[in-house]
């Protein structure tokens, strides 16, 4: 009786043991269904990217797509490029569909970022920070250049949450014709004094000293002459709207420069300073009416098939010094790229995002002009590129940062009183004081709202 029942239990115990394997191998076919760990079953994606359209055009964006989709299978990449960006994407968002990844910097005139950024609606991108670039063996956060995530305009919060990613850099300032001040002996200025000298000089020349695209591209200018005028407390106390700011005799020193330059600005400038004919003023400059205007790098592609004076070549100097011998800046303008907090393929966008600070992806946007803050791209840029990128190594000091974020105050934008009067200066329409009084409200109304 005790044999027969030590087979019996033994039999059950058979049966109990393949019906567990089975149960194993179907819980496997339920994993492997899923995605595997190595990849090779991982669900398909598709990233919506939108970018805004720049002169650095549409096919490198193409090609960044088909280079990230041949070495990911899994993600395909849908493209919205368009030189209207804010007006293709905006309804699409109010209406709940958002791009998982967004290039579009701050200081734009429909100021969608900063709207994303005071509705606290931007994916926290610490964690990209801190990921291995796609495909390398190096952080995202080592890869990208000292600073570069340190200032307001990656970390809006004013904190060590860095919200926007730096993409691509030009080192700004105030753009010439070397070759016209080597044929009439003259010397670049190193000081404001310098500049009224040589507008009177270029005056029986025929010749305005000074003009500009439109009134925006005194965002990076005045940002220069702030750090010049009062060095980063100055600065830093403008970008948070310190109480009495713009009634310091450095700020006032700022204003009052701008409009001085009104005596030597192009007649034609204001006329226009609009995103249509904007290029009229730059094409100034080519023709030597003008001697300087305020630019970044991406004016020499913006110009390329621009006709031009015999022998013109590109120069570029940082903005003058208030006093001889004093620090000179040169503001670092960079584009933010950032990921909507609604976006439905967060990881995905995240991975994606690595992906663009890859040797690869540096070499296309390289191609097609755009330079990303990151170790070792000087040394690859061709000797012109060199020439404006190296201005941090002849002395010029590096500004960087924007204006804090702050909740929604209708009514109140401190670009449209800071920049959006530039105009009405130039024409002679308000005076300092009135800039200054305006400059102070509007301070004060943003204030208590900053995030």
């Amino acid at each position: 009786m005790m044999k027969l029942k030590s087979v019996l239990f033994a039999l059950i115990l058979l049966l109990f043991i393949g019906l567990a394997g089975c149960g194993d191998e179907d819980a496997g076919a339920d994993n492997n269904s899923n995605g595997s760990a190595d990849g090779d079953d991982q669900e398909k994606v598709t990233l919506h990217l939108a970018a805004l359209e720049s002169a650095y055009g549409k096919e490198m964006w193409e090609n960044i797509a088909a280079n990230y989709e041949a070495a990911n299978e899994n993600v395909s990449i849908e493209l919205t490029i368009e030189k209207n960006i804010e007006e293709v994407i905006r309804p699409k968002m109010q209406a709940g569909d958002y791009p998982d990844v967004f290039l579009l910097a701050t200081d734009r005139e429909q100021a969608l970022t900063e709207t994303m950024i005071k509705e606290n609606a931007l994916e926290n991108l610490n964690d990209v920070l801190s990921m291995n670039v796609y495909g390398e063996d190096i952080s995202v956060e080592e890869k990208i250049l000292d600073g570069f995530t340190d200032t307001l305009a990656t970390n809006p919060y004013g904190d060590l949450n860095t919200f926007l990613a730096p993409m691509f850099y030009s080192p700004t300032g105030l753009f010439y014709n070397a070759a016209l001040f080597e044929e009439k002996g003259w010397d670049v200025p190193e000081t404001w004094d310098d500049m009224w000298e040589l507008g009177e000089k270029a005056k029986e020349e025929d010749i305005s000293l000074f003009t500009y695209p439109i009134a925006g591209y005194f965002d990076t200018l005045m940002r220069s002459m702030l750090y010049a005028a009062g060095g980063p407390d100055l600065f830093n106390a403008a970008m948070t709207y310190e109480e009495g700011v713009w009634n310091t005799d450095e700020a006032q020193q700022v204003l009052e420069t701008v409009e001085k330059l009104a005596e030597y600005t192009h007649p034609n400038t204001v006329a226009n300073a609009n995103p249509n004919d904007f290029t009229k003023n730059q094409q100034l400059v080519l023709d030597n009416e003008a001697l300087f205007m305020p630019n970044g790098s991406w004016v020499v592609g913006e110009m390329e098939e621009a006709p031009r004076a015999d022998g013109f070549e590109w120069g570029m100097m940082s903005v003058p010094a208030f006093e001889e011998g004093a620090d000179r800046y040169a503001f670092t303008f960079f584009e933010q790229i950032w990921i909507p907090e609604q976006a439905e393929q967060k990881e995905a966008a995240k991975e994606f995002l690595s992906y663009l600070y890859s040797d690869e992806a540096a070499e296309t946007f390289l191609e097609a002009g755009a330079v990303q803050p990151i170790d070792g791209i000087v040394e690859k840029l061709e000797d012109q590129q060199q020439l404006f990128y190296s201005i941090y190594e002849e002395g010029a000091l590096p500004a960087m940062g924007t204006f804090a974020s702050t909740e929604p105050v209708p009514g109140a934008s401190i670009s449209d009183e800071l920049y959006g009067k530039v105009d009405s200066i130039m024409a002679g329409k308000i005076t300092v004081e009135q800039w200054q009084k305006d400059l102070e409200d509007v301070s004060g109304k943003l204030r208590p709202a900053m995030n």
